[in-house]
């Protein structure tokens, strides 16, 4: 089992939630996205196809293969596009507050990276990342989020973070979505701000795997950072039934 976290997040987002997957029995492994956590910084592409190929050589270093893959955001793009490349590799999908279409109109987009040059993109960023969480949150949360800002700010992290931003675009992950085949659950949070509509995007998603979705009241982007017990209880039932690829 594979934890991938979003852009801007690193692997410290799933804390909460491994020791619970552990707990059960599963094998767990958690990475950072390039340029973030301890990754290195210096990529040639920091996109989602890239970020499908980290993955998938993760799970062949560990000998995992076939994988369940929990992704989220930029990271569930990423599963999603694995799966359809290296179907034999990915077991299950387990998508949370997932990117895998492009949101909003084009000129938004580009604003936001403007908004993140320096010198004012650091603060800028932390508070509309601050703004992603829900109304309930770990005891751990302010010096987590404070951590994770100050991972941001070692040499080349800022310059990864807006190659990340610059070159994402899911629209490949979009296109993947057909051809994938794995079982696949969308776990979604009710106050998630980063969708105008949480749960029509959620169903949708799911529609388009043939998937389920759950929804995690109250929480944001970030539901197993911050309702760990209750993004594990979705889990359970879904993890315990027989992978499928259709």
């Amino acid at each position: 089992m594979l934890c991938v976290p979003g852009m801007g997040e690193n692997r410290a987002s799933f804390r909460h939630l491994v020791p619970l997957l552990a707990d059960a029995g599963y094998r767990v492994a958690v990475m950072d996205l390039r340029g973030h956590g301890d990754s290195s910084a210096e990529f040639s592409s920091y996109d989602d196809p890239a970020t499908a190929g980290d993955l998938l050589a993760v799970v062949d270093a560990l000998g995992g293969a076939p994988a369940t893959i929990i992704g989220n955001s930029m990271g569930a793009a990423a599963a999603v596009i694995a799966a359809a490349d290296r179907p034999e590799s990915i077991a299950k999908l387990v998508l949370i507050g997932p990117f895998v279409r492009d949101h909003g109109p084009a000129g938004l987009r580009t604003l936001m990276r403007l908004m993140l040059l320096r010198p004012w993109g650091p603060a800028v960023w932390r508070g509309y990342a601050s703004s992603l969480f829900g109304g309930i949150r770990p005891d751990d949360h302010e010096e987590q989020f404070g951590h994770t800002m100050a991972l941001l700010r070692r040499p080349g992290r800022w310059r990864a973070f807006q190659s990340t931003v610059r070159e994402v675009t899911h629209a490949p992950a979009e296109a993947a979505l057909p051809r994938v085949h794995a079982p696949a659950l969308v776990i979604m949070g009710s106050r998630d701000r980063d969708f105008p509509d949480p749960e029509a995007e959620a169903r949708w998603i799911a529609d388009a795997l043939q998937g389920e979705h759950r929804m995690i009241p109250g929480a944001g982007h970030y539901p197993m950072a911050e309702q760990a017990d209750a993004v594990f209880a979705e889990l359970r039932d879904f993890l315990s039934k027989e992978a499928s690829h259709g």
